[in-house]
């Protein structure tokens, strides 16, 4: 079972939960940027969630199915479509062999995460798929695809996971088939009005000046056009120390926030650096960090402080939702 990369889209990688454990020997985390999305098309097409996607990046590519695949696409709306069609969005689709998947334009979101039943059969180096370009290994050869590339998969029956899905496709003609009503898929906000982000105080937060604080809670930051997987780069008012601070280097996280010496944050992402000795005015939430992972460059944002303990019950409902979410699925499975 394979897929042929007709067209590689703008960055196309390979990425499952990371590459957790091996921090302590230098090896970034990486893996997804949007990590519900990740888990939400793995659950609609009956993979385990941590299994591999495919991260698509504002621009998507074009794939040809050489046998007949159970996809799912979930994070943002990209237009993906075969032929005329449309494909429905977090929805489990039954595709034809031959079918070729496009994209289009962006209606929402940054990263989109197509799952195939089965998943991707390439080699887990330190326990996970994921690609980590800039040390060229995981993935698909340690890199995005190019034109050309032939993804293999791992040999699945596609047409047993949902036997409607199956009897719809052989009813008609049409390249696919997908459900018209689904269990309620987890959400994570891609619209762009909504500016706010929870965050917990840092490590180094009083460090910082008053004012430094008060710009941190009220002022509106925007998304730089240098961001990448490795950081997100803020501009706004300047976030100063209270006076010069030399650090050693500490461990850092997925939504480390730092502020180097000309005072605009950085957001630390999926393939951050395991140390960091730039002063950390915040963290993002972890249940924050997908929606922040979808912005665009030039979108604004705004924190907002909250305690440990907060952040720890947001964590904690969002992980019942999953689970919820991923029972629902087994209900609608082999039937």
């Amino acid at each position: 079972m394979t897929i042929e990369v007709i067209k590689p889209g703008a960055l196309t990688t390979v990425q499952d939960l990371g590459r957790c454990g091996f921090q302590h020997l230098g090896v970034p985390v990486g893996g997804a940027m949007d990590e519900r999305s990740n888990r939400v098309a793995n659950l609609l097409v009956g993979n385990p969630e941590g299994e591999a996607t495919l991260e698509i990046t504002l621009v998507g590519p074009s794939l040809t199915f050489g046998e007949a695949a159970l996809i799912a696409i979930a994070g943002a709306n990209l237009s993906p479509r075969i032929g005329k069609y449309a494909l429905p969005h977090e929805t489990p689709v039954l595709l034809r062999a031959g079918s070729q998947l496009d994209f289009g334009h962006r209606f929402a979101g940054v990263r989109a995460y197509l799952a195939v039943h089965g998943g991707f059969a390439v080699p887990a180096i330190m326990r996970s798929k994921s690609t980590y370009a800039r040390g060229k290994f995981g993935g698909f050869q340690g890199r995005a695809l190019r034109k050309g590339d032939t993804l293999e998969l791992v040999p699945a029956n596609a047409e047993r996971v949902y036997a409607g899905l199956a009897a719809k496709l052989r009813a008609n003609t049409l390249p696919f088939a997908a459900f018209e009503d689904q269990a309620a898929v987890p959400k994570a906000s891609l619209d762009s009005s909504e500016t706010t982000v929870r965050a917990i105080a840092g490590q180094q937060w009083q460090a910082f000046t008053t004012q430094a604080q008060q710009h941190f809670e009220q002022a509106e930051f925007r998304l730089m056009p240098q961001s990448d997987r490795m950081g997100l780069r803020l501009e706004g008012p300047r976030l100063a120390l209270r006076e010069p601070l030399q650090m050693i280097s500490e461990a850092v996280a997925f939504g480390t926030i730092q502020v180097p010496p000309d005072g605009n944050p950085i957001v630390l992402m999926a393939d951050r650096q395991t140390t960091g000795g730039y002063p950390k005015i915040a963290s993002v939430a972890s249940v924050d960090l997908p929606t922040f992972a979808q912005w665009m460059p030039g979108q604004g944002v705004r924190f907002r402080l909250i305690s440990l303990e907060e952040a720890q019950q947001l964590y904690l409902e969002r992980e019942r939702t999953m689970a919820n979410f991923a029972a629902q699925g087994k209900r609608l499975r082999w039937s």
